[in-house]
């Protein structure tokens, strides 16, 4: 007698989802580490630029401004445009201002085009987890989730100590130009790999929204960097104002009410947290230990590495464990 078995649920990832991921994979690499690659060169770009700190922080507050209000408007793009035009124009913009970056010849410029670096690189990671995770169905979601992580996790590592390298034996304009390579090799993957989306024309943007949240969030960073609290106390109240509005729409430009699920708003909260620890450190860290410490580019880059490491170890090994399968 035979015996049926119930088919098996596919656990490998079959090799569209490996092309989709390396065209994706492949782009964001250059975001990533030009996250933390700049920071260690935060001491080299004031002295030969001429700029203070309080100046030349906004090269890395800037971008990640630029960066975290690109978030919101993706969804809408993704819609109006489908995902891979939209993927491909903000890795153009990106590879774009990177290039212009290189080629900065003041303070305020490079300031300029690291805020289009951020808009750029803003677009692309929720495009790359949205798609993956879609192309991804019916498979464990732990090491899919942990797929996408691993560029995440490779960039506080690596970054600092590219950046280390390129200071003290380059010239600083090289930190950008390491993202030529990654963004034209992205740009040609994702034209031959990604598939098309379908478009939905009719799709609205929650202009009003836009209109709050943005400035909203920037005077609040711009008040908090510069110890002016006039800026902060206005940004959080327009912040509020979106909130309260936010919270009545089904349409908003950002669902707040997706915060009153316990585990969605306690994994925020975790993002949240984690950012203080992470991005603070890596503006305040690399200028202490060149500025008080007298340490080189290079040997700073290797003691973050080194630290960093450990925490992107124990991440990487609870992540997969912890996510429903």
């Amino acid at each position: 007698m035979t015996t049926l078995h119930p088919p098996e649920q596919s656990t490998g990832l079959d090799p569209a989802f490996r092309r989709l991921a390396l065209a994706l994979l492949t782009g964001v690499l250059a975001v990533v580490f030009d996250t933390t690659i700049v920071n260690v060169a935060l001491d080299t770009l004031g002295r030969e630029l001429h700029a203070g700190v309080s100046t030349i922080q906004w090269v890395t507050t800037g971008y990640l401004l630029a960066l975290g209000m690109a978030v919101p408007i993706t969804g809408w793009l993704v819609d109006r445009f489908g995902s891979k035009a939209v993927w491909m124009g903000a890795l153009t913009l990106f590879l774009a201002a990177s290039i212009g970056a290189s080629l900065a010849a003041g303070a305020p410029m490079l300031i300029a085009f690291r805020v289009l670096q951020g808009l750029g690189g803003g677009l692309m990671l929720p495009v790359l987890q949205t798609l993956l995770v879609q192309a991804a169905a019916g498979r464990p979601l732990g090491r899919v989730t942990a797929l996408i992580s691993l560029p995440v996790l490779l960039g506080p590592v690596l970054g600092p100590v590219v950046g280390g390298l390129i200071v003290q034996h380059l010239s600083w304009r090289w930190i950008f130009w390491v993202n030529v390579p990654f963004g034209v090799a992205g740009l040609i993957l994702a034209w031959r790999l990604m598939p098309a989306t379908p478009r939905n024309r009719t799709a609205t943007l929650d202009v009003v929204g836009l209109a709050l949240l943005s400035p909203g969030v920037a005077l609040v960073l711009f008040g908090l960097s510069r110890r002016d609290w006039w800026p902060a106390i206005a940004g959080a109240v327009i912040t509020i104002l979106f909130v309260a509005r936010a919270a009545r729409r089904a349409d908003a430009l950002v669902d707040v009410r997706l915060l009153r699920t316990p585990s969605f708003s306690a994994a925020s909260a975790l993002m949240f947290l984690s950012g203080f620890a992470l991005y603070g450190a890596m503006l305040l860290v690399p200028l202490y230990f060149q500025q008080e410490r007298g340490a080189g580019a290079l040997a700073e880059a290797f003691w973050w590495a080194i630290g960093f490491t450990g925490l992107a170890m124990l991440i990487a090994l609870w992540l997969p464990a912890r996510t429903p399968q």
